[in-house]
């Protein structure tokens, strides 16, 4: 696994997450993009290149929500679980074509590890993007953390490739 500087709620500024969803489809146009805990962001019809898949992955009552308001199509659907949990890989049926996985947000330091391990074991080529740059990641594992860094402009997200 690599970091490099470039979750989980939706992002706030959802245009970063779109260009760099629109780089990886450059390279792969058929990927399968995983969003994390998007809520009812429409993601999918920002980006959408007519030929990739996105699962969206989200608590019980926000995909069903999510279901009446965003009804599953022939290249997208909502998947219920944990962003974390150890199921939604399996939905992914062409991984070899490339996975791209968006966690909005930035995740506690243990729900981090278990998502990075969870891509490595089961989605090796994988790329993991999280709406918060390193350091944020880092402040939020200190324990006794009043506040988060201050922040002056969008930073980039991280980005992991496994």
């Amino acid at each position: 696994m690599t970091p490099s500087r470039g979750g989980m709620a939706p992002p706030s500024d959802g245009g970063r997450f779109d260009d760099a969803v629109r780089r990886y489809l450059r390279d792969r146009p058929q990927a399968t993009v995983v969003a994390l805990g998007e809520g009812l962001d429409p993601g999918f019809w920002r980006v959408d290149n007519g030929q990739l898949r996105w699962l969206t992955v989200e608590e019980p009552a926000t995909a069903a929500l999510r279901r009446m308001l965003l009804p599953d199509g022939p290249r997208w659907r909502t998947l219920t679980g944990r962003p974390a949990g150890p199921h939604w890989p399996a939905a992914v049926a062409r991984p070899a074509l490339g996975v791209l996985v968006l966690a909005f947000g930035p995740p506690a330091a243990d729900v981090l590890h278990e998502l990075c391990a969870l891509c490595a074991r089961r989605l090796p080529g994988a790329t993991l993007l999280l709406d918060a740059p390193l350091e944020r990641l880092a402040a939020a594992g200190r324990p006794g953390r009043a506040r988060p860094p201050r922040r002056t402009a969008a930073p980039a997200p991280t980005e992991f490739r496994f």
